[in-house]
């Protein structure tokens, strides 16, 4: 029994000593890639602005001001003025919050979800694989934004609405991956001799499968980021989301679209962030993508 626990360690070091070699390469590859490191730079600083904002932002961003509705940019104000008299630029930046904590958290949602169901199905096989890639496949099937208008509509909006709504709807593509992943690392020799040596399931898909998974699933969760993002957006958009007089992009970018010819400053503004911030982590998700490709050669 010890021979066979000592075998198990020995076969867990040398997967994690390869692992951790392949890491190293990738952060060589992943410096050389000038539209990942732009990506990484945006987001640091969308999260600083995100941190920051009350330190950052000019003005109050709820403070309407008599006389200021739908004034175009100036100096002092460098995004114009709302359609009830707000500064734009505070809205924006405090909007930024509201952005990264719903891509985040729901991100975070969605993967544990994924996870824990692909390492299920994948692990078990069986009658449990086929229940729950059955569940994975009735999500996948219905169209996602309108499943969560449904949600967000019986739910009632506010920000922990659309957290549940899209954390529990976006979960399938990470149950997919995972679970292909798991059923071909179950078969390898060190899995084998942990089982052979009494480990608990629990404790070898949490020990020894999942370190050797997640990879993939964090190139996948970063960008799914700017996707949840655009979610958080379209639900404010259709007022299902984030509600007055908390900024959020997408309820700024609705407010925008009844004065699009009159003040078309308002939608510019959140619709430019939206786009930058998505571009922003499609870059650093494509850059680590690529890192991490073990077909890669430095």
């Amino acid at each position: 029994m010890a021979s066979e626990q000592k075998a198990v360690n020995m076969a867990a070091l040398e997967v994690e000593y390869e692992h951790r070699s392949e890491l190293l390469r990738g952060w060589r590859r992943f410096k050389s890639n000038r539209a990942a490191l732009a990506g990484a730079v945006f987001i640091i600083l969308i999260v600083l602005m995100a941190i920051f904002a009350e330190q950052i932002s000019p003005y109050d961003p709820i403070e309407i001001v008599s006389g200021m509705r739908g004034v175009a940019p100036s100096r002092d104000h460098p995004l114009g003025w709302d359609h009830v008299g707000r500064d734009l630029l505070s809205r924006v930046i405090f909007g930024s919050r509201v952005a990264l904590i719903v891509g985040l958290v729901a991100s975070v949602v969605a993967v544990t979800i994924g996870v824990a169901v692909g390492a299920a199905a994948g692990y078990f096989g069986g009658w449990v694989d086929a229940a729950l890639m059955r569940l994975t496949d009735t999500l996948m099937a219905f169209p996602l934004i309108a499943l969560m208008i449904v949600l967000a509509a019986v739910l009632g909006p506010s920000l922990v609405t659309t957290l549940i709504v899209i954390g529990t709807t976006t979960w399938s593509r990470y149950a997919r991956v995972v679970r292909a992943d798991v059923m071909s690392l179950k078969e390898q020799e060190f899995i084998i001799a942990a089982r052979a040596a009494g480990v608990r399931d629990f404790r070898i898909i949490w020990r020894h499968i999942l370190p050797n998974v997640l990879a993939p699933v964090i190139v996948l969760a970063t960008l799914g980021v700017g996707g949840i993002i655009i979610f958080e957006a379209a639900l404010s958009f259709l007022g299902l989301g984030i509600q007055p007089p908390r900024p959020s992009w997408g309820r700024t970018l609705a407010d925008g679209r009844a004065y699009i010819t009159l003040y078309p400053h308002i939608a510019i503004a959140p619709g430019v962030m939206i786009f930058i911030t998505v571009l922003a982590f499609n870059l650093f998700g494509d850059g680590l993508r690529d890192a991490l490709d073990p077909r890669q050669r430095d």
